[in-house]
């Protein structure tokens, strides 16, 4: 007889997540649902607005990915109305968009998924002088590694636990069966957990040099509105520096630890077998991707021998569709190009709070997008195994490197482990190229060159009348892509496709699921009324379902109104 496990809300993640998980009478997941339980109306927002300002409203959908959209929605601006930015202004994103993607990748280890695998409570058991021992061993050049330092940290642990409210650390499965780290694993990551806790606040500075702010630092069509400061210069090279001692000496080595204690995950979570990148971090202009760092493409099936190439633009390559989204379509239309499509809600589900939703019918705030009809995973997986199929050194580099100390094979990256792990070995990919890209401003700067934006078509007099344009970005969660059409100066129509509606889509009207539906199932649970096995797979693809607003109640009524004039 199957039993159905409810986790409403999917904690430790941005937005509202829930997912219902069908298992059979072995305790094995069978099927399962993805439900977004927010709406997302900020295109109908942006509706009639002027296009230049998109960027900041876009920007404000996540705090969490706090740039990314902004990127998205610039580039689909400019490519709309026909300007390219100077390169300096390229470079600049590009170190705005590194910076992002390390910060947010060590946050997700430690901060939103680590605690999936540690048992914090666990490290009350340990023997200070055994962790510094083992951690000596594990990162040999970090710094904090003392018997006195990690017994302060097991002091502070101990207040949690015995004052009976342990803050941060509530509401965990502590002494779980599924949990395998020894005492002093535990205690070491609770101690870097603190540290990165503390870290992380300093590398998102670069974005207050660059963009004035953070969170949503200031961006602008044409460029960078960036006043260039070589004390600040100096400053920011000082924060590279630190953010690859930490992704080295503690953030990788602490990976790979956790992981060789878990095996067992390496065939577990793989999901739907198809990857999709559209990448990024442009060399030569956004108009030449065979030189982005991050190479584009898609791969079917597993099969790491070919990548096809993926076009934005091309109706017959991505398109949404809404069988089991709470929304509608114009009549006969039953799946659209982004730039045709339509955000019109429309809640049919039941009254909550709900025990259950039904999976035959629509259950779900986001829509399913597909490419070429087919389900995708995006994320630091798909992009580590596309830069790998593509036979790009420096990923199969960092790739064989991890496998070879995993000592398990290249098949291991198609699970719940390998997605986690992919993460990681992008954060050393990425903090190597945010050095580059350093030094890259600094030649040109030094050369004489210090234009970081064209102005030539800000007023909307030199634009088109009517014209449209696409933005893409790869989030720290995956492809983003913005489709803005334009009208007398004014949006028309603009359309979001966000990592998370990929990854977290529902079934589509072939009945194909999602990459989150698809990775839990033939997952084993050990204890239903404890479901870190979900927890594990679902927070290895990072979700973020932020990009949504409560605009509207949950039986269908419209809150608020904005009225644009």
């Amino acid at each position: 007889m199957s039993r159905r496990v409810v986790v409403d809300p999917i904690t430790r993640i941005e937005g509202h997540l829930r997912v219902e998980a069908m298992l059979n009478d072995r305790g094995v997941i069978e099927n399962a649902m993805s439900s977004g339980t927010m709406w997302r109306g900020i295109e109908v927002i942006l509706q009639g607005r002027d296009p230049r300002d998109a960027w900041a409203f876009c920007e404000r959908i996540c705090g969490v990915c706090t740039t990314v959209h902004a990127l998205a929605s610039v580039r689909a601006v400019e490519n709309a109305i026909g300007i390219k930015v100077p390169q300096n202004a390229d470079i600049i994103r590009n170190i705005m968009f590194l910076t992002q993607m390390v910060q947010d990748h060590v946050i997700h280890f430690y901060h939103l998924h680590a605690l999936d695998w540690v048992d914090v409570v666990s490290a009350l058991k340990a023997t200070p002088a055994a962790t510094a021992d083992l951690a000596q061993k594990v990162s040999p050049t970090w710094h904090n590694s003392s018997p006195g330092y990690f017994a302060d940290v097991q002091g502070t642990v101990k207040k949690f636990v015995e004052s009976g409210q342990l803050g941060i650390f509530q509401n965990a499965y502590w002494g779980h069966p599924a949990y395998k780290l020894p005492p002093e694993a535990n205690l070491m990551a609770v101690a870097h957990y603190l540290e990165a806790l503390r870290w992380q606040k300093e590398i998102v500075k670069i974005h207050t040099i660059f963009g004035g702010k953070n969170p949503h630092p200031n961006y602008l069509v044409g460029g960078m509105a960036s006043a260039i400061n070589m004390e600040r210069l100096n400053y920011v090279r000082d924060l590279i520096t630190d953010a690859a001692r930490m992704v080295e000496g503690m953030y990788i080595p602490d990976l790979l630890a956790v992981a060789s204690f878990y095996p067992e995950w390496t065939t577990i979570g793989g999901g739907l077998g198809n990857y999709m990148v559209y990448g990024d971090l442009p060399q030569n202009g956004i108009g030449d991707p065979s030189r982005f760092r991050f190479p584009g493409g898609v791969i079917l099936n597993k099969n790491l021998g070919e990548v096809l190439p993926v076009d934005l633009t091309d109706q017959g390559q991505i398109r949404e569709e809404i069988a089991h989204s709470w929304y509608e379509y114009p009549a006969g239309k039953e799946a659209l190009h982004p730039w045709e499509g339509v955000t019109a809600p429309k809640y049919t589900g039941p009254k909550p709070p709900y025990k259950q939703l039904d999976e035959n019918g629509k259950y779900t705030w986001l829509k399913a997008p597909r490419w070429k009809g087919n389900a995708m995973e995006v994320g630091p997986l798909a992009r580590m195994l596309v830069g790998y199929a593509s036979g790009r050194a420096d990923f199969k580099e960092v790739v064989n490197e991890a496998l070879g100390k995993l000592k398990v094979p290249a098949t291991a990256l198609f699970s719940t482990l390998g997605r986690t792990a992919a993460r990681g070995l992008e954060t050393r990919l990425a903090v190597n190229w945010l050095g580059a890209e350093f030094d890259h401003l600094m030649t040109n700067l030094k050369s004489g060159d210090s234009a970081t934006a064209d102005t030539a078509h800000w007023e909307p007099s030199t634009w088109p009348a009517d014209c449209k344009g696409f933005g893409f970005t790869e989030a720290p969660r995956g492809s983003l892509g913005h489709w803005v059409q334009i009208h007398g100066g004014k949006i028309a129509n603009y359309q979001i496709v966000v990592p998370s509606t990929w990854n977290a889509s529902p079934k589509d009207g072939k009945g194909q699921h999602g990459a989150y539906e698809a990775a839990l199932m033939g997952t084993p649970m050990a204890d239903p009324l404890r479901p870190v096995e979900i927890l594990r797979t679902i927070h290895s693809f990072d979700p973020c379902l932020a990009c949504a607003s409560h605009v509207i109640g949950p039986d269908g009524r419209k809150l608020s109104e904005v009225v644009v004039r």
